[in-house]
């Protein structure tokens, strides 16, 4: 999937720090791992370098683009490398793909964000937060986790703007580099 950088997926980057977390759980202990402390008790996703890491988010992104099952046009963004909390910045890292869906039409996302609400959960994924946001438009906004792939999505519908659309923010859980490597920043 080709995916554009667009000026409101990159502000919706903004969310990346309160995203991952808000309902996503390591499967060692209720969220925390050995290595979780200090790191806001974001889930533990593993090890990994950011290269892997990085193609897994835009897998990721690719079934949720499958999913809203209309046509249109996705940005041409690629992933990014964020820190993991107060976790060593060095061995420590999160992905974030943030990208933009515009249908060919815009009536074509009528009722999208209601069955993504149905149809997510059927995909492995819980949707923890659901309704208006707070800004003037009360866009339409759904946040959901996947435990087993230990990522969070946070998509927002712009009914509102002059090209309706949908805003997706992909976010993992805390890899840790393979002994011996670093984290690649990109």
């Amino acid at each position: 999937m080709k995916i554009k950088l667009g000026a409101s997926a990159l502000l919706m980057s903004l969310a990346l720090t309160t995203l991952t977390g808000c309902g996503m759980t390591d499967s060692k202990d209720s969220g925390k791992s050995e290595n979780s402390e200090n790191s806001g008790d974001l889930p533990d996703a593993g090890t990994s370098n950011t290269q892997d890491a990085a193609d897994e988010a835009e897998r990721v992104s690719s079934e949720l683009y499958d999913l809203i099952g209309v046509k249109g046009e996705a940005s041409d963004t690629g992933p990014g490398v964020s820190e993991c909390g107060d976790k060593d910045p060095e061995k420590y890292f999160r992905i974030f793909h943030a990208w933009t869906f515009t249908p060919a039409s815009a009536d074509r996302l009528d009722g999208v964000m209601e069955r993504l609400r149905t149809e997510l959960p059927e995909r492995g994924w819980k949707v923890v937060e659901y309704g208006p946001d707070t800004s003037k438009n009360k866009n339409l906004s759904l946040t959901a986790d996947n435990d087993e792939k230990k990522y969070s999505v946070k998509i927002a519908h712009f009914a509102k703007d002059e090209s309706p659309n949908l805003n997706l923010m992909v976010v993992s859980g805390c890899y840790r580099v393979p002994d011996g490597e670093t984290v690649d920043r990109f």
